[in-house]
């Protein structure tokens, strides 16, 4: 309880971006808790966001005041919270019997500005009202910049993506040319998302190339590429995730939506070549549901639908650990795809300057997969490498 309270000392503040209180202890109440600094009347105070269904409640509070509401809260009616701020994270977990766990780590993403206005309109990256040319394409914009109503979901999601692009933007280097890779580009409405905004909105020097399979969805990429003007930094290529090499060494490496086994041969090749970020959707996690065998677990895994959910999070979890274990402060955090399927979650990397295998979580992923009675295709590549 002490190191709790004095991660909430240390952690509220100007400088704190949120605080998240989930997974309820008891349905039909308060579902989740988000906090953020805002400034009334000149004051530092911290507005609390409580979701209750589909209703939403607003109140301020003091930094003394929310430290014991929180205190109050973690022991009486949720399980897990999450503090971010500009200097460091934390994850507090709670048990059934009331031990509280608290893990904290270096906030590896530099710094975010923070709205402090009380009533905060959302801020997107790319703004309405400024026409770009791959929106306007897409037909999410009008020729005079103006979101068409139908696509604004769609209009959403990239800002989102942009986000997490957003946040290691200190970790790309601005003194040379900055080599991504976008394995799996498909449609490549995000690829274009991300050359415009490092090279039009913060002037990097970039060089993007996208793979894909279909020889349409290439052709067409690139004369999109050709028409705005991209082309002489952003190429489409065909190609195998699995047999690329490319003739440059990647600062980023971005697999979204790669199937299956095709995600864990991407993420392989971007630690072989040491990538300063990784940034990867999953989807379609079969490998590990065709061979999970676990007595412990049968009661759940007897229910196809329950099997699969958790041989998908078995897997990113192993994938999340396995990064880490090869010199990589990992992140998974929820991401929204571009097709309005379910959510789904996002691994983000980003290489630590010390590169040390941590020999505890090889352990971990070993005895995990041992006891799940399974193998996992970037595990075994790593490995052999």
């Amino acid at each position: 309880m002490e190191q709790l309270k004095k991660v909430l000392n240390d952690g509220i503040n100007d400088k704190l971006y949120q605080i998240i209180l989930s997974n309820p202890r008891k349905a039909g109440g308060v579902e989740k808790i988000k906090i953020r600094p805002v400034l009334v009347k000149g004051k530092l105070e911290f507005q609390e966001t409580s979701y209750v269904g589909q209703k939403v409640f607003h109140e301020n509070f003091s930094k003394e005041e929310l430290v014991e509401r929180i205190l109050h809260a973690l022991q009486e009616s949720f399980k897990q919270g999450e503090l971010e701020n500009e200097v460091f994270r934390a994850t507090i977990l709670v048990s059934k019997k009331g031990k509280i766990t608290v893990k904290t780590k270096k906030n590896i993403c530099g710094k975010k500005e923070i709205d402090l206005s009380h009533n905060r309109v959302k801020k997107y990256i790319l703004e309405e009202g400024i026409p770009v040319p791959f929106l306007i394409e897409l037909g999410v914009q009008t020729a005079e910049g103006k979101i068409v109503r139908a696509k604004y979901d769609k209009f959403k999601q990239i800002n989102r993506y942009l986000e997490f692009i957003r946040d290691v933007l200190p970790v790309l280097p601005k003194d040379r040319t900055v080599n991504i890779i976008d394995f799996g580009c498909g449609k490549s409405y995000l690829t274009f998302a991300m050359y415009y905004y490092l090279k039009v909105l913060n002037k990097y020097d970039i060089r993007v190339i996208g793979l894909d399979l279909k020889d349409d969805v290439i052709e067409k990429c690139n004369r999109l590429s050709e028409k705005f003007g991209y082309s002489d930094a952003l190429k489409f290529i065909r190609g195998d995730i699995s047999t690329f090499e490319g003739d440059y060494q990647p600062d980023m490496v971005v697999t979204l939506h790669a199937c299956d086994t095709a995600t864990d041969y991407a993420l392989e090749k971007a630690v072989r070549w040491g990538a300063k970020v990784i940034l990867s959707v999953p989807c379609c996690q079969h490998e590990v549901n065709k061979q999970i065998e676990c007595k412990e677990l049968e009661s759940i895994l007897k229910y196809g639908l329950l099997k699969e959910r958790m041989s998908a999070i078995i897997t990113d979890a192993v994938r999340a650990n396995l990064l880490e274990e090869m010199g990589y402060d990992t992140q998974i955090l929820e991401f929204i795809d571009m097709e309005h399927t379910p959510k789904n979650l996002l691994i983000r990397a980003v290489k630590r300057a010390a590169n040390t295998l941590t020999e505890n979580k090889e352990s971990q992923t070993e005895k995990l997969l041992e006891m799940l009675h399974t193998k996992q295709t970037l595990n075994e590549l790593l490995r052999k490498a």
